[in-house]
């Protein structure tokens, strides 16, 4: 005898009431331990190598540092890409591994490479950083600091020490990052004359303040009976007493530094910039530690600044950048859409039954389902971001269905005279298989996203856990308390109370004739297939669909030669443009570093460079979507790129990195000048596409040098080496390395000591021409064993897998990724490219591939395991494939749907896709079941138990299919926080639901009966 849990449960109804307690109870607590993020913290397989050489041109780099350092690292077991980035004096390479490489192990392997190649290195390089990718190193807050009381070098001190102090004793913050402001240091400016009259370079005088100006340990001595360390105590407190201080030249004369020089204290020479409106200020930048959450976080960087706000009543701290204001938003709209979508799905459940009783009956599935979900995805490591949220979002309309299914049969046996008990029993017993059939298919279908291939796979495994642990939950509610509350709470009906709806006699006529007319019946359902697969291929498609935040980003490139005043004039043109529009509400501008950059899931992998003045990031704060009539965000962009098409001489991009990514395109070959030559013919012609942005090209860039070409005859007579002549250049220019400075130890801090020309002499070429440079005879000037001419050299040098190569961007400017990427492969100069030069996928295309290709295999296997399961469980081979009929009579709908919508099929429209197969099932199992028992235990014949079951079983369907629909309504209308990514998932499974819906009424029972003639006539 087979143990049955739904008649235990009924009868023993104490230990079901009692497990449903404990589950909720931890539940609850999991999921006041869940930490709210905006992405899941991910290892991401990928490894960063940053080497710096100050002074270093791209050329040089690439070949005595990146060339060495790429053919280490490509002998390191399962390495996927190499791609490296080289920019004046930095070094950066990036390492992707593929998905089952562990971090750990990826970071020790690129660590002993990069160890065996060191001594191939320069040696003045400094040695080069490893770092693992961080997808939780963003940006969640931004401040300004401003104070009357104080000036920009107090206040950057301010932040750097008792500012950052304070917010790093928060737990879950992981840096602080300072935005602008200045640093102090002791100049040291060189008196040209002077200097040229001593016949002394500033490297002499540098080395020789550093070999004095120190504080060492001297050992130990034994005085007095006790032992005692020795130190040398050589530092001074002041600009005045370093100025005093007597250093000896090379050939053997002393002299005081403040004759030879100008020695204050002052600040170094701003790299950075921060503007608030246009007005300077001190700006700051607060990331999130790995493994905390962003509301967490940010309440605890709030508090810390409330309480220095108390204690510095003076200075004034501005939140300019909110992050979390997001995160927050999403998590309360999906709480709102849990809400939402539950009161709707037990509304279209009392419409239907019309008994309290049976609604309360049916409603407590949704709760009890979804809290012990809690317990479980928190003892996975879970947390509540932003694809969690969005499959409990999802599913919250098919956790009630197992419920309603089992009400509703207990409700129809209860119509036919028995008590609550009797019917509880026999319908529980009776639709148990078809019951557990509809939710292991869905969680068959799940479960495949959680292994999906590709950086989507990592983000999707928790989608697929907790959609699967929420429908199981759902059947373990339907099977022991669905059952055990309907025996004690529902009530036989009045007599004639409730009757069979109207329109099941209606619903039957058009089953009846399908039934007499089936070969006409395949042919509409065929057609109406090929009609939705014909608008599937006419979709435009995307990788994500851009989101409406109330925030933007506008980048600002000038040509390579700007200064800092140069870029802070332009941004500030930029800023008044901006600020012309009427849904602009503020403008934050960072200059010289790399500015938020919106936390996206790309954020890991690298962003745009910092110390870099010529560049600007604008962040735009918008009004919120409410306030915007309809206008989007990213028609408010393409109101900002037009209107900023007037700035002269500057590259302009706009648009938040991670939310809508360009189009990329990447040109690669070993020979550089036919890259470069061909990339400016696609960059040409590209921006001839219509509609399209800004079209921006890593090629054609050239910045300005000063070239000293050493005569090696001459050189080589006077005993002066190459080295020595860039060792004097680089000190009197821009000074000696940070690691060679002299330091002064004051307090808390060390503040170095820069030795170089004054500024005007910086600037005079023939001054430059006759500094003394060390000699094996003496000093010689520079112009008797070198040549000084202006030139120029590459500003960025980028390679992919070894090669150089070019990256093209074009901004979308709204139009769908599939659009312009097909018109640009139309183009003749990517038709015919020149030998030795090819085209490589990257960005969106290469993620849209990956994407199809790891959904396109999640499909097929769900396929597959909806096969198993309902093999296992009908203990047939053939009738599950008329089940699995369903799955092509929703893919008509949901295509439609996207085509009336306007929404491109993209990643969210893809996920609904694969939910849609599991949930379509569910009509086809249970009139499937139903007929299958009404012929083996009723002795009805073929037709007559087809429309048996299709009289019994339309009600349940219809309402389990109003009960999801209504439970997504409130995602596919756009309510409860940003639509844009849940949206087209809602759309799809809604449209598909309809179609499959109505077909399975109709298609289905003319499936069953064609199948069974072909099993007939197999058997004879």
């Amino acid at each position: 005898m087979s143990f049955n849990v739904s008649s235990w449960s009924i009868r023993n109804p104490i230990p079901g009431i009692l497990l449903f307690v404990l589950l909720s109870f931890v539940g609850l607590m999991g999921f006041r331990a869940m930490r709210v993020q905006n992405f899941p913290d991910i290892d991401l397989p990928a490894v960063t190598v940053t080497a710096a050489l100050p002074g270093a041109s791209p050329s040089q780099l690439e070949n005595e540092v990146a060339r060495k350092l790429e053919n280490a690292l490509a002998a390191v077991p399962g390495v996927k890409h190499i791609k490296t980035t080289l920019t004046e004096g930095s070094a950066s390479i990036s390492v992707e591994f593929r998905l089952e490489k562990p971090l750990q192990e990826a970071a020790d392997d690129v660590r002993d490479a990069v160890a065996r190649v060191r001594g191939d290195l320069p040696a003045e390089l400094r040695d080069p950083v490893i770092k693992k990718a961080n997808l939780s190193g963003s940006t969640i807050l931004t401040y300004t600091v401003a104070s009357e009381r104080m000036d920009d070098e107090a206040l950057s001190w301010f932040v750097d020490s008792e500012l950052s102090r304070s917010l790093l004793a928060v737990n879950g913050v992981g840096a602080v990052n300072r935005v602008g402001g200045v640093t102090r240091e002791m100049r040291v400016a060189l008196d040209p004359a002077r200097l040229l009259a001593l016949n002394a370079s500033a490297a002499d005088i540098s080395r020789q303040l550093r070999e004095v100006q120190l504080e060492a340990a001297g050992g130990r001595t034994q005085l007095g009976g006790g032992e005692q360390s020795v130190r040398t105590m050589a530092t001074v407190k002041s600009a005045a007493e370093l100025g005093a201080i007597e250093i000896t030249l090379r050939d053997g004369r002393a002299i005081r530094l403040n004759k030879v020089a100008e020695v204050s204290d002052t600040v170094a020479e701003p790299r950075s910039a921060a503007l608030l409106d246009g007005r300077p200020v001190v700006g700051f930048e607060v990331t999130r530690a790995r493994g905390a959450g962003d509301l967490d976080v940010a309440a605890g960087a709030r508090a810390a600044l409330d309480a220095l706000r108390a204690t510095h009543p003076h200075i004034e701290i501005t939140e300019v950048i909110d992050d979390v204001a997001p995160v927050q938003e999403n998590y309360d709209g999906s709480m709102h859409l849990l809400y939402e979508g539950a009161a709707l799905a037990v509304l279209v459940v009392a419409l239907f039954l019309r008994d309290w009783r049976a609604t309360v009956v049916s409603a407590v599935a949704l709760p009890l389902s979804i809290v012990p979900t809690f317990a479980v995805m928190h003892w996975m490591g879970f947390t509540l971001d932003v694809v969690t949220l969005l499959a409990l979002s999802l599913v919250v309309g098919v956790l009630v269905d197992d419920a309603i299914v089992e009400v509703e049969n207990i409700e129809r046996h209860l119509r036919m005279g028995k008590s609550p008990f009797q019917a509880a029993m026999e319908a529980a017993d009776e639709i148990g298989l078809a019951v557990i059939a509809t939710t292991f298919t869905l969680i068959a279908v799940f479960l495949p996203t959680a292994f999906m291939s590709g950086i989507v796979g990592k983000f999707f495994v928790r989608f697929g856990w907790t959609a699967a642990i929420a429908v199981f939950f759902s059947l373990v509610v339907a099977r022991i308390l669905t059952p055990m509350m309907a025996a004690y709470l529902l009530r036989a009906p009045e007599p004639k109370s409730n009757p069979e709806p109207r329109w099941i006699s209606g619903y039957l006529i058009w089953a009846r004739w399908c039934l007499q007319h089936r070969a006409w019946t395949l042919l509409a359902a065929l057609a109406f297939l090929v009609v939705g697969l014909l608008l599937a291929v006419r979709l435009p498609t995307g990788f994500m669909p851009g989101d409406d935040l109330p925030q933007t980003q506008v980048n600002l490139s000038l040509p390579p030669g700007g200064t800092l005043a140069d870029t802070l004039a332009t941004a500030e043109q930029a800023r008044q443009i901006v600020r012309r529009h009427a849904h602009v509400k503020q403008v934050y501008t960072a200059i010289g570093s790399g500015g938020n950059n919106g936390g996206g899931p790309d954020a890991a992998m690298g962003g745009s460079a910092s110390g870099d003045i010529r560049k600007a990031v604008l962040t735009v704060g918008l009004s919120h979507r409410d306030e915007r009539a309809g206008l989007s965000r990213e028609a408010i962009e393409a109101q900002l790129r037009d209107a900023l098409a007037v700035l002269p001489g500057a590259r302009v991009q706009v648009g938040l990195q991670g939310s809508s990514e360009p189009y990329t395109l990447v040109l690669a070959g070993q020979d550089g000048r036919a890259l470069a030559e061909h990339a400016t013919q696609v960059a040409r012609e590209l921006r001839g596409i219509p509609g399209v942005g800004a079209v921006t090209s890593s090629a054609g860039l050239v910045q300005p040098e000063l070239i000293v070409r050493p005569n090696f005859v001459r050189a080589a007579d006077l005993g002066v080496t190459s080295s020595a002549i860039a060792d004097t250049l680089r000190v009197a220019t821009s000074g000696d390395q940070e690691q060679a400075l002299a330091k002064l130890n004051l307090g808390e801090r060390q503040v170095p000591v820069v030795v170089r020309l004054s500024g005007p002499a910086r600037q005079d070429l023939d001054l430059l021409r006759r500094l003394p440079v060390p000699g094996a005879r003496g000093p010689v000037a520079l112009e008797n064993v070198a040549d000084l001419e202006m030139g120029s050299g590459p500003t960025e040098i980028t390679r992919f897998d070894r090669a150089r190569n070019i990256n093209i961007e074009v901004e979308l400017n709204g139009q769908a990724l599939s659009e312009v990427d097909a018109a640009a492969l139309q183009l003749p100069s990517l038709q015919k490219l020149p030998a030795g030069v090819s085209q490589l996928a990257a960005g969106d295309a290469e993620k849209m591939q990956e994407l199809a290709q790891g959904f396109g295999m999640a499909m097929l296997t769900g396929v597959l395991c909806i096969y198993v399961v309902l093999v296992l469980l009908f203990k047939d081979f053939v009738q599950p494939l008329t089940i699995l009929v369903a799955l092509l009579l929703s893919v008509p709908g949901a295509f439609i749907a996207l085509t009336v919508t306007g929404t491109p099929l993209s990643m969210p429209a893809m996920i609904g896709l694969i939910m849609l197969m599991g949930i379509s099932t569910k009509n086809s199992i249970l009139l499937v079941d139903y007929a299958v028992i009404a012929r083996t235990q009723h002795g009805l014949s073929r037709r007559a138990a087809v429309l048996d079951a299709s009289s019994k079983r339309a009600r349940p369907i219809v309402m389990t299919t109003l009960a999801m629909g209504a439970g997504m309504l409130p995602v596919a209308l756009g309510l409860g926080g940003d639509p844009s990514f849940r949206a087209p998932m809602a759309i799809v499974v809604i449209g598909g639901l309809i179609s499959s819906t109505v077909l399975s009424l109709l298609v289905i029972p003319v499936v069953f009966t064609m199948v069974d003639d072909m099993v007939q006539r197999l058997r004879r």
